[in-house]
Order: C-alpha cells, then structure tokens, then sequence
C-alpha cells in the first residue's frame, strides 16, 4: 500500500490489534512501520506516538524480527526531536523518553555511545527553551562523547552544532565547526550544501562576504527544488536580507510561498515566515508582487508591506504557541530579534549558477566574483531552475534526475507535490520517490493493472514466490486492500547514500520500468 492516509490508517488498526490480542511482534513491527511512514511522509509531529508504542512493544518482550536496538534509539531521538518542531507534543512526553535511560533501546552507561543521543536531545531541548547556559553544557558533554550511529549522520551533527553556536553568536566557533565537514571526504548526500546554509551567516557576519555569497547560491540551487531544503529556506531568505540582496531575497520569497501548502514541521514554517517578514521589512514596503496562493488564500497582487504582515502573524502565532507549550517567552523573543536586524553591509556581486560547479569550493578563500551587484531580479532565482549536472558527474539523488531520466526516455509521468512520480507503462503502473533519512534511497513500485480474487491467494503468493526465485527485479509481492481483490506489486530500492550520476540514475529508471513492465505482462497472462 502506498505512503498516504489509507496506509497510516491500516497501521494503525493492525498496531491495535495486535497489541489487544498479546502479539507483541506484530504491535512492535508496524509501530515500527508507522514510524518509518511519517519519517517518509514529513510529518514528524506525528511519530511520537508510535515511538512510544514501539518501545512500550519491545520492553513488554523483545522479539526477533523488529527494529533492532540502534534503531530503537534513533527512534527514541526522533521522538523527541519532533517537539522542537512543533507545540503539539509537551515536554513532560519527552522528558519522559529521556528519563527511562535504562529501558530496552537506551544503554544505561554514562560516557558510551548512546549518550551523544541524550547530550544531543538535551543541548538542542535547552536552547528551544532559551537556557543557554545548559545547552552550552551539554553541548561539550555532545563534542565529548564517541559517535553514535543513533545519533544522526556524522557529516550533519557538526552543522546542527554550528547552528548552535551561530544562535549564540559565537561566529567564528561555528565556522570552525562547518569547516570539519567541508574539509573532509564527502559521505552525505546532504552535503555540502546544508554545511554551506549553516556557515552562510557567521561567514557573512565575519565579513566574508564573497564566500558566502557563492556559497548561497550553490546552496540554494539545490534547496529551491528538494523537499528536504525547506528548513534551509529562511537561513537563505535572512542572507538576502542581511546582505543586502533585496530583490533577490522577494523573489526567493514569492516562489517558495507555496510550499507552506505541504506538510513541514511548525518550526520551520514559523522561521521562513520570520525571515520573509525580515526581507518584507527591509524592502521598499510600497513595492507590488504577485503573491502565489498559499494557505487557502487566493493569488492576489499585495504590496510588500502587505505580506510581510501577513507573514509576521503566522510566525507570531506559531511562537506564541511554543511558548505557551514551553512557559517560557523564548521563541517569541527569537523572532523578535531577528525581525530587528537590518542589513550588514552593501551588497556584493552573487556569481551567477554557471559560474560554480558542482565541485567548486567557495570556503577556501574570500576571493571576489563576477555577477550581479544587487541580487535584486526575479531572473536571479529562475536561471538556474535546478542542479545543472553532466551526465557523468557523482552528486546527490534529486527528483530533477528522476525526471530528466524520463524525459530523455520520452515517458508521459505526473509529478505530485511530495515530489513523488509516476507514470503507466502498458499494464504496469510505476511510481518514483526518494526514500530515507536525507532522501538518498531510490524506491521504485510497480503495481500490475490485474487483480486477483482474494480467492487465488494462495496460487498469488505461489506465483510471487516463482518470481522473487527466478528474477532478480522487482521485489514481488501480494497486497490485499480489503476490497475481495488482490493487488499484485513488485519495489526495487536502491540505496545511493554515495551520490549517484544522471547517467547511472536512467540506467536504474530504465532497469525499474523494463522489469516493472515484464512482471505486469506475467501477472496479466496468469489464467
């Protein structure tokens, strides 16, 4: 069954269930999925619940075949990450996660590896609630301890850290911190382009502002078209701000409104609806734009004053709710001091996308570039309308790829807004996403235009069965939605955590829809 409603639903009957009648592997197993679901989906809000569940599943009896105990404890950090991202969940839940150290998933021993789990959660829950002092301590307690594979990719850890100790105004700490990432060997698809958003700021406050002007433009490029970059949105808006590249920061403003419609973490909306209020209120306030529809309001001509107040109450609001959740002013007062900033320094040129490659470094030096003066028009931010690569050339797995992969096949598809594609190929329905923690995973599902009657099941499994022996592509399996047919479905995942080139991503589209289409023709010619 597809990511969606319907398959959260069904989750959670089973989950149910299973947990009413004492089969606790079962509870534990699709708590576990439903978690992985929400991860997929966006909505990290609304895992905590099953978290909790899941854990509860495995310490009433740890059973074979469930998420293994790292996995416990990233989900146990991913719990309680997700109240920093929305008011919807109360401390005293998360505490309690944070509490139970010597549970099934927590190892009780200060100083080993799933302690940078809680130094983390407790540095980052600190700063949330504005007590500095205690998120600078468990900061070095989280610098301190060993790596922990349950405590998030290694290459993003330092940029969260930066974040830090750039909120603090510890400027040049945090050039220290992003340097380790950009200096070392790539290993995240994520990178560098989230190390060169985190350093985007203390470069500029340091007076770097060459670099950091390449390196918001080589950040951006990427972050304007992928899901995950909308958390990167507002240090970007704040940069054009602060910079001083006015123009340039409302055009980057009208076209990302829109993604407010997609589901993203409270927080994250309130920071890009702060940091565009900011750009609204450095800008000429009688300036007209056409601003998208977003949020159920219509596409209208505002003027620039107009949405910045817009802005400035949906970012009020979610502060307010924070801090009614939290009983500290904290957040409200973050905003605050944001939207009192004005710009740093007179602009200088943004080189335009062409003039930086994929593996061009801008940290090395502050060396000046050509481009334009004020960053100031909208064609700024379409010239580059994607991640122009070769065909050769290693970088992380985007949707773009995808869907260039097609286009050069000359394949019909729809792209929807979660940026999922799909396309039909004869009798075989394909559909393309990117899966896992920093969308690095290539999942392709194949589902056959026949049904069976759930009658067959069992001649069904035995012809998927024959096929998972027999072939290597796709996965095959049976689906029973309920409704007295069964549907028949084939998944070919392909992790590409390393990066992967435009070239070797049509050689996996093209192996994904030719033994899609033959599984489909299989199914169809079944008596």
């Amino acid at each position: 069954m597809p990511d969606g409603e319907p398959r959260i639903t069904e989750l959670e009957r089973v989950a149910a269930l299973a947990e009413a009648t004492g089969d606790t592997a079962t509870a534990r197993s699709a708590w576990s999925e439903l978690v992985e679901t929400h991860l997929r989906g966006g909505e990290r809000w609304r895992l905590f619940e099953p978290v909790r569940r899941c854990l509860a599943a495995a310490r009433a009896r740890p059973t074979p075949g469930g998420p293994d105990d790292e996995t416990l404890r990233r989900y146990r950090r991913y719990a309680v990450e997700a109240l920093l991202g929305t008011p919807r969940i109360g401390l005293d839940q998360a505490a309690d996660l944070l509490d139970t150290r010597t549970e099934v998933g927590v190892k009780a021993a200060v100083g080993d590896g799933a302690d940078a789990v809680v130094a983390q959660v407790r540095c980052r829950i600190a700063d949330h609630l504005g007590d500095e002092p205690a998120a600078r301590h468990w900061l070095r307690r989280w610098q301190a301890v060993p790596a922990d594979p349950a405590a998030g990719c290694p290459d993003c850890l330092p940029v969260r850290q930066a974040e830090l100790l750039a909120g603090w105004g510890d400027w040049t700490e945090a050039c220290a911190v992003v340097a380790s990432v950009l200096d070392g060997p790539d290993g995240c698809t994520a990178q560098p382009e989230a190390a060169l958003t985190g350093a985007l700021l203390p470069w500029l406050r340091a007076g770097e502002t060459h670099r950091a002007a390449r390196a918001h433009v080589r950040a951006y490029r990427r972050h304007r078209v992928e899901p995950d970059g909308f958390g990167h949105l507002a240090t970007h808006l704040r940069f054009c701000a602060l910079g001083g590249h006015l123009g340039r920061g409302l055009a980057i403003l009208v076209e990302q409104l829109p993604r407010l419609d997609q589901p993203h973490d409270d927080r994250s909306v309130m920071e890009f609806a702060t940091a565009g209020a900011l750009v609204c209120a450095c800008a000429d306030a009688d300036r007209t734009v056409l601003r998208p529809a977003y949020r159920g309001r219509p596409a209208a001509q505002v003027t620039v004053s107009a949405l910045g107040a817009e802005l400035l109450a949906v970012a009020t609001a979610l502060a307010g709710s924070f801090d009614a959740r939290n009983g500290t002013g904290h957040q409200s007062g973050r905003i605050a001091a944001w939207l009192a900033e004005r710009p740093l320094a007179e602009p200088v040129p943004l080189p335009a996308e062409d003039e930086i490659e994929p593996d061009d470094e801008p940290w090395p030096g502050d060396a000046a570039t050509t481009g334009s003066e004020d960053g100031g028009t909208g064609a700024e931010v379409t010239a580059g309308g994607g991640v122009d690569r070769s065909a050769d050339e290693i970088g992380a797995l985007t949707v773009t790829m995808i869907t260039e992969a097609l286009d050069r096949r000359g394949d019909g598809y729809t792209l929807d807004p979660t940026g999922t594609v799909l396309g039909r190929w004869g009798d075989a329905v394909i559909q393309f996403r990117r899966t896992g923690e920093h969308g690095e995973i290539l999942h392709a599902r194949v589902v056959a235009g026949r049904r069976l009657p759930a009658a067959r099941r069992a001649e069904a499994y035995a012809f998927c069965n024959g096929w998972n022996r027999d072939r290597l592509l796709p996965t095959a399996y049976v689906h029973d939605p309920g409704v007295g047919e069964l549907v028949l479905a084939g998944e070919v995942t392909t992790d590409l955590a390393y990066g992967v080139a435009p070239a070797q991503v049509t050689v996996l589209v093209d192996a994904a829809v030719r033994t899609g289409v033959a599984y489909a023709e299989a199914v169809a010619a079944l008596p």
